[in-house]
């Protein structure tokens, strides 16, 4: 029996996952920080099991699909060694990569991922607070990984552990590395290759500079690559991070949550003004968030260009 599934790795997850949120909560509570609000938590756990749900009931789907591509692979491996694991672990994250990017700069994607990015408060809870509709398509971005050869069940395996390590990245209290010397050095390399606490917040973070920033799950040498990378500023030269969105939404019911940027999305299909030609419409549907034909409202990207363009 394979013990290298995506259960297992949740199942080993638990307990270390529990012992980290009691202790930050223990912490939060002893530097009365307010990281953790009862509701904003209750709303995260409400996530995770509606995603557990619907991965549950398209687990047979996406398997089936899996597996068909995993009949036309171009590599078949005869072991599953360092090498298998490498590819699989690495290629993972890197579509995981693309994957993520496209949540960001396609707004119909977005509008399933930002339920992640909602919340106005940054915990490992928050690391729970999963778009919850992302299972009906997700795995349809590891295609090309099973087309080399991995088997499918290894990939989820992969999914599930990369995750683990990024829910735990959700933290407000293992800062930026400031250390000097050998162990400063070390850290320093951990801070080039890998997420940190630290990189993710950035991610997280609504401040203009911040916005579609450090995508990568597990390694943060893909964002350094093709340039989606950005260090955490010093709050004192900076300014505070802020989480949530850009606009926060006032109504915090689970059902809106989840809708609201759908909402937003029909509206500005169908109400705009009606000499719009249908290609402008589905751009209000396919663009970047902020995307408009008037300039009404702006992307991540424009809005960071003015920053820039004020900062010279």
């Amino acid at each position: 029996m394979d013990i290298f599934t995506h259960q297992n790795a949740y199942k080993w997850f638990i307990p270390i996952c529990a012992l980290a949120i009691g202790m930050e909560m223990y912490f939060s509570y002893k530097r009365k920080a307010k990281n953790y609000e009862f509701k904003d938590v209750s709303t995260n756990v409400y996530f995770a099991l509606t995603n557990v749900l619907l991965d549950g009931l398209m687990y047979g789907v996406s398997f089936i699909v899996m597996d068909f591509f995993y009949e036309y692979r171009f590599i078949n491996w005869e072991h599953t060694g360092f090498l298998y694991w490498f590819i699989a672990f690495v290629g993972q994250d890197f579509l995981y990569y693309i994957h993520h990017y496209v949540d960001h700069h396609s707004r119909f994607f977005w509008a399933v991922h930002v339920t992640h990015h909602n919340s106005e408060y940054y915990n490992i809870s928050t690391g729970f607070r999963s778009p919850v509709f992302q299972p009906f398509y997700r795995f349809m971005f590891l295609i090309p990984l099973i087309l080399v050869g991995i088997q499918p069940l290894h990939i989820m395996f992969a999914y599930a552990m990369n995750q683990n390590y990024g829910t735990l990245c959700h933290t407000n209290f293992i800062k930026k590395n400031t250390k000097k010397g050998f162990v400063g050095f070390l850290l320093n390399v951990w801070e080039y290759i890998f997420v940190t606490p630290s990189h993710h917040r950035v991610h997280h973070a609504s401040n203009v500079k911040y916005l579609d920033k450090n995508m990568g799950m597990f390694l943060i040498i893909w964002d350094r690559i093709f340039g989606t990378f950005q260090a955490e500023e010093d709050e004192e030269e900076y300014e505070k991070l802020k989480f949530g969105l850009t606009k926060n939404i006032e109504d915090k019911g689970p059902i809106n949550i989840i809708f609201h940027e759908w909402k937003e999305i029909f509206k500005d299909f169908f109400s705009r003004k009606k000499h719009l030609p249908l290609g402008t419409r589905l751009k209000y549907v396919f663009m970047p968030p902020g995307w408009s034909h008037d300039g009404s409202s702006k992307t991540s990207r424009q809005l960071q260009r003015e920053l820039k363009n004020e900062q010279l």
